[in-house]
């Protein structure tokens, strides 16, 4: 039903194309459905008509994607605009209640050629982190506070305990549904269809790594946390019976390590399934620099991390996916000349997991690798990114090239086919 400005009323699924959680499993028309996906964050930036934009690109990158097996894209939805450097330019909200509608229309046309190779997408709403504006902008706009970017302060504890103001300030989170309204209720401006009835959104994410502060979050930021979880999430169920909703959470690794606190905050009825990351390198786990000397520390550890999250899951009895995991280039370089063995390694371990454990019945949903960078390269010597430059894997904040998978990656496309195919062939 049309409501007021073009939105949209909520109305029940007609068929079951959409993405539903069966016990601790997907089901999409009627069969098992496991998640080989891609982290695409810009994807709806390429969909635009002008600017940013670049439809020839984005339609190759998803035939692309679509010939690997790759079936799910995880795609930043909105984008906040702010005078910090290392987040990406344009936004597509540019000041409360101001949009970029050639940025959301963008979205639009993403949305419509995902739908023509019928494929799925998880679209975020926010940013625990600077690259897009996210939480700490709205404390800019509502505090006043500068937004804090931590690649300036060096500082990612007092960021952390900062940005978890977010939840509190009655101001954000009013103007973030808002916000949450704008594209929930949406009607496609390419398909005029409403994102509502969209089959192929697998979930609306609350964020990008949501997190309840920093290392040493009190219990009061954790249930400040968990309670922000739980009437987001129904909030969004509020106006959308059809979908599915997620935290977009690390796991233990935005949990403070506290597994209790994991459990919490996705126990609620009103989010569908957990989520989880994976990040050797982030976590200092693993040297780029000294390969053979922590290799088997990082993959002990990340076995650990893999498995006991799916225990995790069973305890729930949910769903649950590794919607992040990387590591970077041989040397450790950002060229995109520099070969890929030690990160194919890694993902075949975890890849293995996956499948194995998927295999096998456990709740394991599948998985998103970080991330795509296609066709994009680096323009710069030093390998930041500036506006005017190709997006690719890597958000500003990152070294382009540092976690991205090309399309000249032969050996890690080759892999990800290969575990496609497996994980496509599971039957339940």
């Amino acid at each position: 039903m049309i409501g007021a400005c073009g939105m949209v009323e909520a109305a029940p699924a007609a068929n079951n194309d959409f993405v539903t959680v069966k016990n601790t499993h997907f089901a999409r028309k009627g069969h098992a459905y496991y998640i080989v996906g891609a982290n695409f964050w810009y994807g709806g930036y390429l969909g635009a008509a002008s600017g940013v934009g670049e439809r020839a690109r984005l339609l190759k990158e998803l035939d692309n994607m679509k010939a690997l097996g790759i079936n799910n894209l995880r795609v930043l939805a909105v984008s906040e605009k702010t005078e910090m450097k290392s987040a990406v330019r344009p936004a597509t909200t540019n000041a409360p209640g101001q949009y970029d509608e050639e940025l959301l229309a963008g979205l639009d046309f993403l949305m419509a050629e995902v739908a023509k190779r019928d494929m799925t997408v998880v679209l975020y709403l926010n940013n625990f982190w600077q690259w897009s504006g996210g939480m700490t902008q709205y404390l800019n706009w509502f505090e006043g506070t500068p937004a804090l970017d931590p690649n300036v302060t060096k500082d990612y504890e007092t960021y952390m305990q900062k940005t978890a103001g977010f939840y509190r300030n009655a101001a954000a989170q009013a103007e973030y549904r808002n916000v949450i309204a704008k594209i929930v209720k949406r009607v496609n401006t390419i398909t005029g269809k409403p994102y509502i009835e969209d089959t192929h959104i697998l979930s609306w994410q609350l964020a990008n790594e949501p997190r309840p502060g920093n290392s040493k979050s009190t219990p009061e930021e954790k249930a400040v946390y968990v309670k922000w979880v739980d009437e987001t999430a129904g909030y969004i169920h509020s106006l959308d019976k059809n979908h599915l909703v997620s935290s977009g959470s690390e796991g233990l690794a935005g949990s403070a390590q506290d597994a209790q606190l994991y459990l919490d905050a996705h126990r609620t009825k009103n989010i569908d399934y957990l989520t989880y990351h994976l990040w050797p390198k982030n976590w200092s786990w693993f040297d780029s620099n000294n390969p053979s000397g922590t290799w088997d520390n990082a993959i002990t550890k990340s076995r650990d991390y893999l498995n006991s999250h799916i225990e995790l899951a069973k305890k729930l009895g949910k769903p649950i996916v590794l919607e992040e995991f990387g590591l970077d280039r041989d040397g450790p370089s950002f060229s995109i000349k520099a070969t890929t063995k030690i990160r194919d390694r890694f993902y075949r371990e975890v890849f293995d997991i996956v499948y194995t454990r998927a295999a096998k019945g456990d709740p394991i949903a599948g998985f998103n690798f970080w991330a795509w960078g296609g066709a994009g390269r680096a323009a710069n010597a030093d390998y930041w990114w500036k506006p005017g430059n190709d997006f690719v894997g890597d958000p500003p904040q990152e070294e382009q090239g540092l976690y991205s998978v090309f399309d000249s990656d032969v050996s890690s496309l080759l892999l990800i086919k290969e575990y496609a195919d497996k994980l496509h062939a599971i039957k339940r």
